[in-house]
C-alpha cells in the first residue's frame, strides 16, 4: 500500500521565521513553548485564541531556535495512514522484508509538529497524535505486523474557540495550554505593528537585530534538554504539585505530572540543579487552565456553597403542605377518575347482538 508524498507538508529550512525573541506580549505562551522544547514528553502545547494572535507565527518561531529540527504542518484532510504511516507487507511475499512507508510524526522527529485548528481534526487522528506526542514513539500495525520508530517532537496544536471545542478526554491530553486574547494596549498594539512590518519589509534586518538574543535562547534550550536527566524532585515538590491539582479539582494524575515536568524543565532552563515549589507554581497555570471542570476547581469556597444548596431545598420542601396526591407517569398528568360504564345502544343499520 503506497500513501501520497508528504513532502509538501514540511517547510523548507530556507524560509524565514519570525524571531521567537522578537514576539511581543505573549510570556506566557513563549514560557509553554519554550518548556516543550525542553522536555517533548510534556505532550505539547495547546494555544488558543482568535484569529491574527500569532499562534502560528510563534510555532515556527520555536522551530527555527532548534537547531536542525523540522517544521512539520499537518493538515485536516490529512488520514492516519499520513500521519503514523504504513507498511508494505506485501514486500515480505517477495523479499522477505517488512518497509515502512514513514508518516508525518516520523518526520517530525526532533522538531516540531504543528497542527493549525486541531479542533477541526477527527478524534480517532488526534487521539493517535497525542498517543506518539506523549510516549515519543510511533508504533505502525498491519496485518498483524508491527514496527515502531522513534518519533519525538514539539507538538503544537492551535484553535480558534469559536469554531468549536476539543473533547475533554482530548483536552486532557494536551499537556500545557495558553489562551490568547487581542491586545487591547495601544501601546502593546503599536510595538506589534512595528515589529510585524519590520520583518515583513526585510526579515533579515529584524533577525540580525535579535541574532544575539536567539542564538543564548537557543543555547539554552539545548543545555536544559541535557541537564534533564540529572535534576531531581524533592518529596516537597511532589507533595506541591499534589495539592495544586487537587485544589483545582482534575480528574487522574496526568495534570500532576505535567506540572512536574515543566516545573524541571524550567528548572533547567534557569540553570538549577533542583525543582522547587516555586517552579510548580510558576506553571501551574498552564498545567491546569484546561483540565480545571468549569472553575470550579478555582473557586473551592463556591463549591462549598453548592453542596449545601440541597439540604436547604429539602427544608424549604419540608414547610410545605404534602400533595394530596402524586400522579404517576408524565409529569404534570391528572391521576385516574373511576367512570361509570352503559349497555351500547342498537345502531342504525346494524343487527342487535345475539347473546
Amino acid at each position: 500500500m503506497n500513501i501520497p508524498e508528504l513532502n509538501l507538508f514540511v517547510e523548507p529550512a530556507t524560509r524565514a521565521a519570525f524571531p521567537f525573541t522578537a514576539l511581543v506580549g505573549q510570556p506566557q505562551l513563549q514560557r509553554a513553548l519554550q518548556l516543550a522544547a525542553i522536555d517533548p514528553g510534556i505532550g505539547g502545547v495547546l494555544i488558543s485564541g482568535p484569529r491574527g494572535t500569532a499562534k502560528s507565527t510563534a510555532a515556527r518561531a520555536l522551530a527555527a531556535l532548534l537547531p536542525g529540527a523540522p517544521f512539520v504542518t499537518l493538515p485536516l484532510a490529512a488520514s492516519l495512514e499520513q500521519l503514523v504511516g504504513t507498511l508494505n507487507v506485501e514486500d515480505v511475499l517477495r523479499d522477505g522484508q517488512v518497509r515502512l512507508a514513514p508518516g508525518l510524526v516520523a518526520r517530525a522527529h526532533g522538531g516540531v509538529l504543528f497542527v493549525d485548528e486541531v479542533n477541526l481534526l477527527p478524534d480517532a487522528l488526534v487521539d493517535a497524535l497525542l498517543d506518539v506526542a506523549a510516549s515519543g514513539v510511533n508504533t505502525v500495525e498491519r496485518d498483524g505486523i508491527s514496527q515502531q520508530h522513534a518519533a519525538r517532537f514539539v507538538l503544537i496544536g492551535t484553535m480558534n474557540p469559536e469554531e468549536g471545542e476539543l473533547r475533554p478526554q482530548l483536552l486532557d491530553r494536551f499537556g500545557l495550554s495558553v489562551v490568547l486574547a487581542n491586545p487591547v494596549d495601544a501601546a502593546q498594539r503599536t510595538a506589534i505593528l512595528r515589529a510585524r512590518l519590520g520583518f515583513d519589509e526585510n526579515p533579515a534586518a529584524l533577525g540580525g537585530q535579535h541574532a544575539e538574543e536567539q542564538r543564548m535562547l537557543s543555547a539554552a534550550l539545548v543545555a536544559a534538554r541535557a541537564a534533564l536527566p540529572r535534576l531531581t524532585w524533592p518529596d516537597a515538590v511532589l507533595h506541591h504539585a499534589a495539592a495544586c491539582a487537587i485544589t483545582a479539582g482534575v480528574d487522574g494524575m496526568r495534570a500532576d505530572l505535567v506540572m512536574l515536568r515543566a516545573a524541571r524543565a524550567l528548572a533547567a532552563l534557569e540553570g538549577r540543579s533542583q525543582v522547587t515549589a516555586d517552579d510548580v507554581d510558576a506553571v501551574a497555570e498552564l498545567a491546569l487552565a484546561h483540565r480545571r471542570p468549569d472553575g470550579s476547581g478555582a473557586q473551592p469556597q463556591a463549591s462549598t456553597g453548592t453542596q449545601q444548596q440541597p439540604q436547604q431545598h429539602s427544608e424549604r420542601l419540608q414547610d410545605q403542605p404534602p400533595a394530596a396526591s402524586t400522579p404517576q407517569g408524565d409529569w404534570g398528568a391528572l391521576p385516574a377518575q373511576p367512570e361509570g360504564t352503559s349497555k351500547v345502544q342498537r345502531i342504525a343499520g346494524w343487527p342487535p347482538k345475539k347473546a
